[in-house]
């Protein structure tokens, strides 16, 4: 996997969990802050020192904030340490020169921290970081100017995602495959690709942008001479075959749970979900009492499961399924390392789980994501046309 720095990391998750945030940690592998704790909730008060020590104090802040104990300490607790950070990166600013070696440092802190706090809602900031990121870009570091158009970037996405404004997705994909071209070995930048691509995946309607993502970053890829950056353009092959499926029939094999092969052609005429899943992911075991609730309604019509294990322990998983009472069939292959390198798990590159994929009749793919009450919506809609069918 590439590695990014982890203030952009933070803001790449703050902008892809829709404020459903659920885990922060405040620190840079890169700095060398001092390590002593600090122990009240309270950020300590911005010194007027020196550059060295206002940037020693921001590492310090950010390394060892307080670790919260809900939602609403939490947001307290990032607002506090950016708007810090805000004000000791430009006290520390305005005592350098471009050409100084820690004008980078600071200004990336600012222009980082900026971002956090327009993410929490500060109209104030997200004008202020317009303003300074593009006397960044303008300005005579190319590091400075990257991070700033990185930013940028975000910022639009953030609103893309959080006005639902598909319209305006393909010129952010086009932007971001312009930077990419501009460095295609910048770790951050691809790291920003991947996520703009999967978060328009997991957006409704956002499937065809997200395959559009894959597509234009998947060749800037591959021409990286970061072997963490090629190696994620080896893994969009099975990202896009997947994407590809809606409309199109879904290649399933593999051994069952008992080592018996799997023959795809018993589900013939068949509606089948097929459901990449394992023990240990809590959203999988949440979404079982559902399906099995639509099993139970049309199974006998014809209504079919598959259930890909990515476990890596046979008990575990034959412990699990006799305990719940699964009746479908299950895939598992210990052969093959199991877990995420399940075969059918690489080729559809799948990187999240649950994945559920819902077949028709015909064999061709319904949905990429049939869950939860959608789930019971297609099966109404395809069994009710099916019915349609037989009695025109």
């Amino acid at each position: 996997m590439v590695r990014f720095h982890t203030t952009f990391g933070i803001l790449l998750s703050l902008l892809f969990l829709s404020g459903n945030i659920s885990t922060l940690v405040f620190s840079a592998e890169e700095e060398t802050a001092n390590k002593s704790e600090i122990t009240s909730t309270e950020i300590p008060p911005v010194p007027k020192g020196t550059p060295e020590e206002l940037l020693t104090y921001i590492r310090t802040i950010r390394q060892n904030a307080a670790q919260p104990t809900s939602r609403e300490e939490m947001m307290k607790s990032m607002q506090a340490v950016a708007t810090a950070t805000v004000e000791a990166a430009e006290r520390a600013l305005s005592q350098l020169k471009e050409s100084d070696e820690l004008f980078t440092e600071a200004a990336t802190a600012k222009l980082q921290s900026l971002m956090m706090l327009s993410r929490l809602g500060d109209t104030n900031a997200s004008s202020e970081l317009q303003s300074f990121a593009k006397s960044m870009i303008d300005g005579p570091s190319p590091a400075l100017a990257i991070e700033a158009k990185r930013l940028l970037l975000v910022q639009q996405a953030q609103e893309l995602f959080t006005k639902r404004d598909l319209a305006k997705a393909p010129a952010i994909i086009k932007q971001a495959g312009d930077l990419l071209t501009a460095n295609p070995d910048d770790a951050a930048t691809a790291g920003l690709a991947m996520q703009l691509a999967s978060a328009f995946e997991h957006m409704p309607g956002g499937e065809a942008l997200s395959k559009q993502a894959y597509e234009t970053f998947g060749p800037i890829f591959e021409k990286s001479k970061n072997d963490s950056i090629r190696q994620m353009a080896a893994s969009f092959q099975g990202t896009l075959r997947r994407l590809s499926l809606p409309g199109n029939p879904m290649k399933i094999t593999g051994t069952l749970l008992n080592g018996q092969p799997f023959d795809q052609s018993t589900l013939a005429g068949k509606i089948v979900l097929v459901d990449f899943w394992a023990t240990w992911c809590g959203p999988c075991i949440a979404e079982i009492p559902n399906v099995l609730e639509q099993y139970e309604k049309y199974h006998s019509r014809g209504f079919e499961v598959i259930g890909i294990s990515l476990d890596q322990e046979r008990d575990a998983l034959e412990k699990f399924v006799a305990d719940r009472k699964i009746p479908w069939p299950i895939l598992f292959e210990p052969s093959e390392g199991a877990g995420w390198q399940h075969p059918l798990a690489t080729y559809y590159g799948i990187s999240g789980i649950p994945t559920v994929i819902l077949i028709g009749m015909d064999g061709n793919v319904v949905s990429l994501n049939a869950r939860g009450e959608r789930l019971g919506e297609l099966l109404d809609e395809l069994y009710k046309d099916s019915s349609n069918a037989g009695g025109s």
